[in-house]
Order: C-alpha cells, then structure tokens, then sequence
C-alpha cells in the first residue's frame, strides 16, 4: 500500500476541510436557557436545601471534618453508655424479683 505524505501547508486541501466543516444547529432559545442555568446556580438555594443538607455540607468541609467526627463518636458513645446503664439496671430489676418473688409472681 503506497502512502503519500501530504503537505500541510496545501491551500486546497486546507480549504476543503473548512469548507466541509459542520456545525449543527442549536435548539431554540438554547443561548437564554443557559445564561438562565447560571443565574440560578448563582442564587443561593435557601428554599430548596434542607436544614440536614445544610448541617452535611458544613461538616463535610475539611476543617470542619475532624471536628464533625470527634462529635458523632462521642454522642454516639454517650448514648451506649446510657443504653447500656438502663440495660443494666433493668436486668439488676429482674434478677432481684427473681430471687425474692414466689414462682407464681414470674
């Protein structure tokens, strides 16, 4: 197969490819939705973000990340600790009833 090396600075062919370029057509009213897409990326969305989406978009932050996870391990520990005292004496409760109850009481 013979290759020919074509030179880029031919007039023709560079005439020919743009000349043969295409642009599709545009929809209508295409340039105004996206001037309108901008702006209201640009307003501030209060109405439409919820205060928890709010509240994850802070914490999310990198300086605020660490702080965010400090504070959920030990909310989360504070509850287990409390979950776990209630369990705890609820189980003391029954085996106390247990122990100085007759069988029919149980």
């Amino acid at each position: 197969m013979k290759q020919e090396i074509s030179n880029p600075n031919d007039e023709k062919l560079s005439a020919l490819l743009r000349g043969n370029r295409s642009s599709p057509a545009l929809p209508p009213r295409f340039q105004e939705g996206v001037w309108r897409r901008i702006e209201e990326s640009e307003i501030p969305a209060a109405g439409r973000v919820s205060w928890l989406e709010a509240l994850t978009s802070w914490a999310l932050r990198p300086k605020f990340a660490l702080a965010a996870a400090v504070v959920l391990m030990a909310t989360g520990s504070v509850v287990g600790v409390r979950e776990g005292n209630q369990a705890a004496q609820q189980d003391a409760q029954t085996r106390y009833l247990a122990s100085v109850a007759p069988n029919s009481l149980r």
